[in-house]
């Protein structure tokens, strides 16, 4: 599918993948880790080739979160379903233990740990997920399209979330998204069309080329189309990367007369 595709992504770097439906955004992920075989070409996490025999070392170092948090769990409690990976791995009682604990402060969901995942809420089943794999100490994670099926409040509290645990753990993060705002709070975005690289570029980068938006079916987060928008209609104020930026640029641009 992958015509003379070559990518590199260096480590802590979090880079979001975009492109039209069929593109192959998925695809590309699920190589990253094994999903998928490739039938040509190499992939290499950090010094490690996929092949047969380091499948299960490179789905050690990849974790990988589904757009459905659903179809992650295995468990009939929280608890049981972050130890099923360590157990697979043959971790020690305390071990596992010491990891459920240190990973449910961090996500907030100590409360959470002798519930059924069934009745959790959208965003608190996503935080369940992201426990399962980060327990298991992985140095990349996926996510494809994880944020696609939370509410505006659940999909700002796993990007909060989500770049604090970035920052403490040093994670590389690689992220199938249509959402601007977590494009936004990627270091770098790769557009894939047809199966090859179209572009590799910043986030303002992209959002400043409307073709690519129009054809990857995108739209710049709020305050950066409200700021185009009336800069158009002749403001003179500066692009602005959030609701911050735009409120403070408003005002600047509107001063207050005596």
């Amino acid at each position: 599918m992958f015509i003379g595709l070559s990518l590199h992504i260096e480590q802590g770097q979090w880079v979001t993948i975009v492109g039209p439906n069929g593109s192959g955004k998925s695809t590309l992920t699920k190589l990253m880790n094994g999903l998928l075989a490739p039938q040509s070409g190499m992939i290499q996490i950090g010094s490690v080739t996929l092949n047969g025999n380091t499948l299960s070392d490179i789905r050690r170092r990849v974790g990988y979160l589904f757009q459905n948090p659903d179809n992650q769990f295995i468990a009939a409690t929280v608890q049981d379903d972050m130890a099923f990976g360590m157990e697979n791995r043959c971790l020690s009682r305390e071990e596992m233990q010491r990891r459920i604990n240190q990973v449910s402060v961090e996500l907030g969901m100590e409360d959470w740990l002798h519930r059924h995942p069934s009745s959790l809420s959208g965003g608190q089943k996503q935080r369940v997920a992201i426990a399962g794999l980060l327990v298991l100490d992985p140095e990349v994670m996926i996510w494809d399209e994880a944020t696609s099926m939370l509410d505006e409040q659940a999909r700002r509290e796993f990007m909060t979330r989500m770049r604090q645990l970035r920052a403490e753990r040093e994670l590389t993060v690689v992220s199938v998204t249509h959402d601007a705002e977590e494009i936004m709070a990627s270091d770098r975005v790769l557009v894939i069309k047809d199966g090859e690289l179209a572009a590799d570029l910043s986030p303002m980068e992209l959002f400043a080329r409307e073709e690519l938006m129009e054809e990857c079916r995108l739209r710049p987060p709020f305050a950066m189309e409200l700021s185009l928008e009336l800069r158009r209609r002749g403001v003179e104020m500066n692009i602005c990367r959030d609701e911050e930026e735009l409120v403070n640029a408003l005002w600047l641009s509107c001063p207050v007369k005596n």
